[in-house]
């Protein structure tokens, strides 16, 4: 059931490459702080570590030393950050959802960019496990980057009200980023928020379209913020109804 509380949605684009991770700790945490309460807030991929595969352990290191900020950020806030993992399996790129200062959700990437090498360091989630989760109500769902390019995955996330897509997007594919984007939109008749870096060879975009397939931009800000109208997913799954509820 469509929640019918309309809630603000923000993402974030900040630039992340040869800084040290504090400093993009600090900065997303300044950024989270001029969203509004009760926000529902997007940050690019791996935004506080990179790909740093030069000093891939310390990178890993780091989400246990930022989980108890975003724990307590996510007080007033739901936020959605993809960080560096170690496991006993492995070690995963995985989506984390803070809600209520708790972690409420996660989901490690599981289609991995075999250009970017990612295969080589990081070990990949199951496929199966992206599949929609509720916050206050809200069906949400994840596509860490390259998975935005796999269609099944569409498939398994008909339902959610919002598909979130935090990316490091190369920036000669910006297209393919907005086409990909706008297209999930208007097939599963939700909300898309993409959030990327604005390092040398990203998108430096972010964007939030809604289930018409309308598209906001951020034009270089760091944050954008839209609003949530749960009447549009309703209204659109019932102009157009192909069978999702």
């Amino acid at each position: 059931m469509t929640t019918s509380k309309p809630r603000p949605l923000c993402t974030l684009t900040f630039g992340t490459q040869g800084r040290p991770y504090d400093e993009n700790l600090a900065t997303l945490l300044s950024l989270i702080d001029d969203t509004p309460e009760n926000a529902i807030v997007l940050a690019p991929e791996v935004c506080l570590t990179n790909f740093d595969y030069d000093t891939f352990d310390r990178a890993a290191d780091f989400a246990i030393v930022a989980d108890e900020k975003l724990r307590e950020k996510s007080r007033s806030r739901t936020l959605i950050i993809t960080m560096i993992v170690r496991r006993e399996e492995g070690v995963f790129n995985v989506a984390r959802v803070y809600h209520g200062g708790a972690l409420l959700h996660e989901q490690a990437k599981a289609k991995l960019f075999t250009i970017g090498e990612e295969e080589q360091w990081f070990a990949a989630g199951p496929s199966e496990a992206i599949v929609p989760f509720e916050v206050d109500g809200i069906r949400i769902g994840i596509l860490i980057c390259f998975e935005l390019r796999f269609t099944a995955l569409w498939e398994q996330l008909r339902g959610a009200e919002i598909i979130c897509v935090p990316a490091q997007w190369g920036r000669l594919r910006a297209a393919h980023y907005d086409i990909l984007g706008r297209a999930l939109a208007v097939a599963n008749e939700c909300y898309v928020l993409q959030s990327d870096t604005s390092n040398d060879d990203t998108t430096g975009q972010s964007g939030i379209i809604t289930p018409f397939g309308e598209c906001a931009r951020n034009g270089g800000d760091a944050l954008l913020v839209q609003p949530y109208e749960p009447a549009e997913v309703k209204k659109m799954r019932r102009y157009l109804d192909t069978g999702i509820r």
